[in-house]
């Protein structure tokens, strides 16, 4: 069975425990990976990893420290998994909450993608994940298929060993949230996938350093801008995602 990985900042020690008393139950092996603190980043490195220019352009919102901080950890634990001689990983951040049977549709995956070629299932949607295509048994009581709009989220999922090396490769610099950048997974080339049923819920969402939406809504208060600028950009980015993403399902490209 492919390892786990649990992304965990090392003031959140409460996180960290309930982590481990989640894995415990499901008879889980896994390792801690130490997450970046995007508070303590110097502006230089928000220079170099953050293109603000292309958020400005095409993002929802501008990114606040704590996304940034998100996505470098998923970065560095893209390049632990490359460097592994497993196949692929299981990646969770630490608010997850087992709600299902986490070990048996981690080694039904680990088998099935020997030979299905995809890349990321991801194992949690906050929300319904809609359609599904092409789905698929690859054990009894579990099902695999292509959601139509991949789910936002990074709570859990697993990845090969390849689309690891991959998105560590071509992610930086990045302009939008590792989760929005897994919506688009045609530019990097990516079959995502999801699982039925989900075996992750969302846990206790209490940090040391604040969540990411308490400092998103803080930063849109102290935007002095246009109200409209802001509902302009979102509508675009919308109307733009949904387009391609047609273009994509039903084409063959997402250009």
């Amino acid at each position: 069975m492919w390892p786990t990985y649990v992304i965990n900042l090392a003031d959140n020690t409460e996180r960290l425990e309930n982590a481990r008393r989640e894995l415990a139950a499901q008879g889980v092996e896994w390792a801690r990976l130490d997450a970046v603190n995007g508070w303590t980043l110097p502006e230089e490195t928000i220079a170099e990893v953050y293109d603000a220019q292309r958020n400005a352009r095409l993002a929802k919102h501008p990114l606040v420290r704590p996304e940034i901080g998100c996505y470098l950890s998923h970065v560095r634990t893209w390049e632990r998994i490359a460097q592994d001689e497993a196949a692929g990983a299981l990646v969770l951040e630490d608010d997850f909450r087992v709600t299902g049977d986490l070990s048996g549709t981690l080694e039904a995956l680990s088998r099935d993608a020997e030979t299905a070629g995809w890349d990321i299932v991801k194992l949690y949607s906050i929300r319904s994940p809609g359609r599904i295509l092409a789905p698929r048994d690859i054990a009894p009581g579990i099902a695999l298929g292509t959601p139509y709009r991949v789910p936002s989220t990074t709570l859990g999922y697993v990845i090969t060993k390849s689309a690891a090396a991959r998105l560590a490769r071509v992610s930086v610099p990045f302009f939008r949230p590792v989760d929005e950048d897994h919506k688009f997974f045609w530019e990097a080339g990516l079959d995502i996938r999801i699982v039925d049923p989900q075996p992750l819920s969302l846990g206790a969402q209490e940090t040391v350093t604040g969540t990411v939406g308490d400092t998103r809504k803080r930063a849109a208060r102290a935007d002095h801008r246009p109200a409209w600028r802001s509902t302009w950009a979102r509508l675009r980015y919308q109307a733009g995602y949904n387009l391609r993403l047609f273009r994509h399902r039903f084409r063959g490209t997402g250009e």
